[in-house]
């Protein structure tokens, strides 16, 4: 599999992630909200924002414990099986196309509305059409070209943008006639509240940057920094810019504008501010459908990846190290949906949609915590687990409730476009265990035969934390793995260790079982409670094995009152004697690090054993790298 070059830093991750939040929600939607709020609608932003959170925290989790292109998708599908992935694949990628596509009609609007007043030039739907399809064309390019340059326009842009947003802040901050606010709350608190689901969709750009994960650089850091500093800029912005329009426009001018903040600004800095403001709505446009092409496309990538849609949509471009052919697919849709589709009606749908994966996003949190998969090793845990996303799921529930009986069917089609698919085409070629079947397993005791997605987690974690292994890693890939079930005396368990050891070594198993009786005899290899390192010179030359051994009700040895329930087995030929040493030391550092036996004794089976070790953060030997 072809991997994405890593080369987005924090800075990238704020920009798209902020660019993605600053677009239609805040240059058009207030003029909206307000006619269902009135002045109340600054209340709803700041709901909107807060019901957001749990959403941001989750993602920052499962992406910075699954850093892999595709967000949402690889997270539901990894963790509740390849139907529900097919579903929240397609969901995702349908939302943030159809939301790209509406950033992009909304920019020929906007060049419509200003060229018609300041140039007096007239537009029919056919240009505006054409408009907007050579802008899809060239976002697309642009993504095809390269993701740096992506990045580097995104960041551009973004910064311009919040600099004239500050500029009308605290511009208008003056001009602000407090009797706009009267009846603030005349609408009730049910109109705040549905209007506040109206503006969530606002702010639901936020979590699209956990799409492009498996591109930033040290994910664990700059994915939760980025994305928790764009919430807190954008949210200050929001609540800046939408108290300054309701404060400085007519109640009765404000809920029939286009422009909403544009008319704002022309009544607190003239016809500068109008233009100024009116470019900024055009740079938020930009800025959200460059950032959602760059997100949405990695969706079918990371389907193909899974064999869930056809492999060539997995190609990365080998001049460029871009998906190519998810852009060009996504490109695609987004000018068909520009020119054949009742846009604004499927961006409904797709709000709905973006709902339910953020419902699924803090689902995937609980699974995958209570699978207990020894490599989900998140480097940020989203706090007052499992409350917070408890109350997600339920909030978000409601707010899909009332988004109406039609985008609720489009939903309900997916769901069955996405079995039918699944029972087609891919229920032959997907053999993963999802994380809540290790739920099941562990209800029903029932064991799963594939271990394929805590290997999975295993190497994304080495690549993640940059582990470079060496020769100890690669004899823990190789080795044999006992796991004693009941009590049992050491000479048993050596014994049955000797077998294993002797096939592998070309020894005679009795010769191996008498050395580590006689190693006992002449000093006990329990070096503490609970963990012994039995350890023998054997004849030969260049061999060196380690075997580990897991009891959970412990083995008894002679000489240590408490039984043991950790072994590390080592034989090695007398050449191998300096690596004899240098494997007792990364012996040594793995079982001092935090909560080792008691993670030891958790793990589900010889393959969890295995990755326990693997992901140790033991300091790796220098001399000895794996080929």
């Amino acid at each position: 599999m072809t991997q994405l070059r890593k080369q987005l830093g924090a800075l990238d991750v704020f920009a798209v992630a902020a660019g993605a939040m600053i677009s239609s929600g805040l240059f058009i939607l207030p003029a909206i909200a307000y006619a269902k709020a009135g002045p109340a609608v600054i209340v709803s932003y700041l709901l909107a924002s807060l019901l957001i959170i749990p959403s941001v925290l989750s993602k920052a989790e499962l992406a910075t414990a699954m850093p892999r292109a595709g967000g949402t998708y690889f997270y539901v599908e990894r963790s509740f099986g390849p139907i529900f992935g097919l579903f929240t694949g397609l969901a995702n990628w349908f939302s943030l196309a159809l939301k790209s596509a509406f950033a992009i009609v909304g920019m020929a609007i906007l060049i419509k509305l200003v060229a018609g007043e300041m140039l007096d030039l007239q537009f029919t739907s056919v240009r505006l059409k054409i408009i907007a399809v050579a802008c899809c064309a060239m976002f697309t390019t642009l993504n095809i070209v390269s993701v740096k340059h992506t990045s580097r326009l995104q960041v551009v842009l973004v910064a311009a943008l919040l600099g004239v947003l500050v500029v009308f802040i605290l511009a208008g901050a003056g001009a602000i006639n407090l009797t706009h606010y009267e009846g603030f709350m005349d609408q009730g608190w049910s109109a705040v509240l549905t209007t506040a689901g109206l503006a969530f969709v606002s702010f639901g750009g936020l979590t699209k940057v956990a799409s492009i994960a498996e591109e930033v650089r040290h994910p664990g850091k700059n994915l939760p920094l980025g994305m928790m500093l764009a919430w807190f800029v954008v949210t200050l912005l929001y609540f800046g810019v939408v108290s300054i329009t309701v404060g400085t426009v007519d109640g009765q001018e404000l809920p029939v504008s286009l422009l909403p903040v544009s008319l704002a600004a022309r009544k607190t800095m003239g016809t500068i501010g109008y233009t100024l403001l009116s470019l900024a709505a055009m740079a938020a446009f930009v800025t959200t459908a460059n950032g959602g092409i760059l997100a949405a496309s990695r969706s079918p990538m990371a389907m193909s990846r899974d064999q869930l849609l056809p492999l060539f949509l997995a190609r990365v471009n080998k001049r460029f190290n871009t998906p190519h052919s998810g852009v060009l697919f996504t490109g695609a849709f987004m000018i068909a949906a520009i020119v054949f589709l009742d846009i604004e009606a499927l961006v409904k749908t797709a709000s709905t949609l973006m709902i339910i994966l953020f419902t699924l996003d803090n689902a995937s949190v609980i699974i995958m915590r209570e699978s207990k998969i020894q490599s989900y090793r998140p480097s940020f845990k989203s706090p007052l687990y499992p409350y917070l996303h408890i109350f997600a799921v339920l909030a978000y529930a409601t707010l899909i409730i009332d988004m109406g009986i039609i985008p609720l069917s489009v939903s309900a089609g997916f769901v069955v476009l996405s079995a039918a698919w699944y029972r087609f085409y891919v229920s032959k070629r997907a053999r993963r265990a999802s994380a809540v079947m290790h739920i099941v397993e562990r209800v029903t005791d029932k064991a799963i035969k594939t271990v394929t997605l805590e290997n999975e987690l295993r190497d994304i974690l080495i690549e993640r934390d940059n582990i470079i292994e060496d020769r100890f890693d690669q004899l823990i890939r190789n080795c044999e793995i006992l796991d004693v079930a009941d009590q049992q005396d050491a000479d048993v368990v050596l014994r049955q260790a000797a077998t294993l050891l002797s096939g592998r070594l070309w020894l005679d198993e009795y010769v191996l079982f008498e050395k580590f009786l006689q190693r006992e005899k002449e000093s006990s290899t329990v070096i503490q409670p609970g963990l012994a390192i039995p350890h023998i010179i054997i004849e030969g030359e260049n061999k060196f094995d380690v075997l580990l051994v897991r009891a959970r009700d412990g083995i008894r040895f002679s000489r240590a009152p408490d039984p043991v329930k950790v072994m590390f087995i080592l034989a090695g030929t007398k050449d191998q004697r300096n690596y004899h040493l240098r494997a007792l030391m990364a012996i040594a550092q793995i079982v001092q690090e935090k909560r080792f036996e008691e993670k030891w004794l958790a793990a589900r089976d010889a393959e969890g054993l295995r990755n326990l070790i693997l992901l140790s953060t033991r300091q790796r030997d220098q001399d000895s790298r794996a080929g």
